[in-house]
């Protein structure tokens, strides 16, 4: 009988990558496929026609040096919890035989090696070698990464841009973030990562039979993103100058910082905040294949002895002293992956809360996480993993104190500020979805931002004899000054004489205020039971060079002159800046490796001029970045800067504009969601 060998196997890509959703990563050598579903292999033999009477063909699929050997036969029927390969007898091409090779739901995420041998009367022909990455597969009803809705994949699993959210919740900004998982070289990144961790490096037959479940890998991932413990992909900095790195708000995407990681052979990036933590991790879980969402916590507490309260303390001035370990951030942002948890009770699956950024230990690891929404919602902190934390930083009390000296003066507690607006990217819209009621129990949930503008004002007196409250007029824009009021009420039968002091400081998101950059001072008679109202405003000149990108802490001190009770009222607020525009001309007719061409402008709302440095990006859309040098731009002055761009694939892309101010602390940024018409 004559020989019979395989000459050549074809992966046919280009029908396994549609087949499996994975069409994107096309510039990945290897073939990406899902989990739980088959995909069909061409073989090219040579010598004779296959016998299925005398011939044989069996498959070693192998992951590192696990491996599964398992015959081809004639049965379509899969099992969602073996492997399997066959062929189809059904129009079967003697010479060239497709076979399709079905991996279980749980099979382990990795980078898969096969061999195929052909067998003729039991004698063993020369075998033939392939690739391919194993990926989960939330289409897969099986898979414990299943999410049921098609518009929930492609957001959370598909799309590679998306919006992060910052500020404060009466002035959100939302900032523009590039993904990047099918960029080149990002896929090979992101499941290199699970095999520098810890968990691969010690033992690397478990970690391999581990990464079957959802929840081990969001455990290994969440610790790799930062690199307390190990070669992770982020150093964390949230003080001091960034010469030596990349200041984080300087990040716009997921891909250089990836594609850094990798090139210096795994040595951490300099530098990362909670943002870019956050949305690295984003993009390696959808990568693997897990449905992930960046959230935001805003007026995240920090509880460093675990009692659920929060201290902050001001001078009799107003000012809010550096007194306190625990902290609250204006805003915090982790991921969300959805999962099913069949290490819990029922109840539990869905989306669980996943911190990248290095703030506590778990399990002896900087990381945090699967921690199930549900289970902060309803308090059930015994669970793992880190519920009683995150249940902390949207639960905890605030209790304010203000002091002379060592001298205590007033005390007063609030418990609404902390987690008020929890919020991520809407599905499907470049707008915010609102998620706090995934988190608490809302007494009276609303889709506005207005009713959550204010901050303590209404809850922090501390006498009761008198009232204050302290709003701002209208969200803050830069360029125009921040008006605000303050309204005082005397509850009491008697005339009250008091002072009043107003003072506001710049702060970081993450600290502690700095000195203080404008205040007033000033006294007030009040008659019994009367109520008056004092309008302020802050002009663009006293803010402008101080704040910039940071935020400002505002509050006011009255002082009753005869008995000398204090009350307080604050508030933390964002000045929203100005948005760079980008036009595209000829927006609905788009298509791949066609030029476009789109324009940026720039009016300067500051009271003095500007310059800096334009920078624009968009993945699949540019050929890494284009950068343009601003001259000085007066008050009120414009500019435009045209920009040629050539899309290489279809489907909804992101270009991205910042302008980095060299004479504030400030950048400007803008985006435009361009529609790339498949070819």
């Amino acid at each position: 009988m004559e020989d019979l060998s395989i000459k050549n196997v074809n992966l046919e890509k280009s029908e396994n990558l549609g087949k499996h959703r994975t069409e994107d990563f096309s510039s990945s050598k290897a073939l990406v496929v899902r989990r739980g579903a088959p995909f069909r292999i061409s073989l090219q033999l040579e010598g004779r026609p296959f016998n299925s009477k005398t011939d044989s063909i069996r498959i070693k699929v192998m992951l590192g040096r696990l491996y599964v050997m398992m015959p081809v036969t004639f049965s379509k029927k899969v099992s969602s919890s073996h492997w399997k390969a066959y062929m189809d007898p059904e129009g079967l091409d003697l010479m060239n035989p497709s076979i399709f090779i079905s991996s279980p739901a749980s099979a382990s995420v990795g980078c898969y090696r096969f061999q195929l041998y052909v067998f003729t009367e039991g004698k063993r022909g020369r075998r033939v070698f392939g690739k391919f990455n194993l990926l989960c597969n939330p289409w897969c009803r099986e898979d414990s990464v299943y999410i049921p809705f098609e518009d929930q994949r492609e957001e959370y699993v598909l799309n590679d841009s998306g919006l992060l959210f910052m500020g404060t919740p009466m002035n959100l900004v939302s900032r523009p973030w590039s993904f990047d998982q099918y960029e080149p070289g990002v896929l090979e990144t992101c499941l290199n990562l699970l095999q520098v961790s810890p968990q691969h490096q010690r033992n690397r037959r478990r970690d391999y039979l581990n990464r079957n479940k959802p929840v081990y890998i969001s455990r290994v991932v969440s610790a790799m993103i930062n690199s307390e413990d190990d070669r992770g992909v982020l150093k964390g900095k949230w003080a001091g100058n960034f010469k030596d790195g990349v200041n984080p708000s300087m990040w716009t995407g997921s891909g250089d910082i990836l594609r850094q990681w990798a090139e210096s052979g795994y040595s951490p990036v300099k530098y990362g905040q909670c943002w870019v933590f956050a949305a690295v991790m984003c993009t390696v879980m959808r990568v693997l294949g897990i449905p992930c969402r960046v959230v935001t916590n805003f007026n995240s507490a920090h509880d460093t002895n675990d009692n659920l309260v929060i201290e902050e303390f001001y001078s009799e001035q107003g000012q809010k002293l550096k007194l306190s370990k625990d902290s609250i951030w204006n805003f915090h942002v982790w991921v969300e992956c959805w999962m099913t948890r069949q290490d819990l009770a029922p109840g539990m699956n869905g989306w669980q809360v996943l911190d990248p950024t290095p703030q506590e230990r778990s399990g002896g690891v900087y990381c945090c996480g699967p921690a199930p929404v549900k289970a902060i919602k309803d308090r059930c902190i015994d669970l793992p993993f880190d519920v009683p934390f995150v249940y902390a930083e949207v639960n905890a009390d605030i209790h304010m104190t203000v002091l002379r000296g060592d001298q205590v003066l007033g005390f007063s507690k609030n418990t609404e500020k902390v987690g008020a607006f929890i919020c991520t990217k809407a599905i499907g819209y470049s707008r915010h979805q609102n998620i706090t009621g995934d988190y608490k129990h809302v007494k009276s949930p609303t889709s506005t931002l207005s009713s959550r503008s204010s901050s303590s004002s209404g809850d922090s007196t501390f006498s009761k004899g008198m009232l204050v409250f302290l709003n701002l007029e209208k969200a803050p824009v830069a360029g125009e000054p921040v008006r605000f009021m303050v309204r005082i009420i005397n509850k009491t039968n008697a005339v009250k004489m008091m002072k009043v002091h107003l003072n506001a400081q710049a702060k970081e998101y993450n600290n502690s205020p700095l000195d203080t950059f404008w205040e007033t001072h000033g006294a007030i008679q009040l008659a019994p039971m009367e109520e008056k109202v004092l309008h302020q405003q802050i002009l663009p000149a006293e803010y402008e060079d101080v704040v910039g990108d940071d935020l400002v802490n505002l509050a006011v001190v009255l002082e009753d002159m005869g008995s000398r009770e204090l009350v307080l009222a604050s508030e933390e607020f964002n000045i929203v800046s100005p948005q760079l525009n980008i036009q595209i001309a000829d927006e609905d007719a788009i298509t791949p490796h066609k030029k476009q061409t789109a324009t940026v402008t720039f009016t300067n709302p500051f009271s003095h001029p500007v310059s800096g440095v334009l920078t624009v990006v968009g993945a699949r859309l540019l050929q890494g970045k284009l950068q343009f040098r601003m001259p000085p731009l007066i008050p009120g002055g414009g500019v435009k800067q045209s920009i040629t761009f050539v899309p290489t694939m279809g489907g909804t892309k992101m270009l991205q504009a910042s302008l980095s101010l060299t004479n504030m602390n400030s950048t400007i940024r803008g985006f435009k969601m361009i529609t790339v018409n498949r070819a």
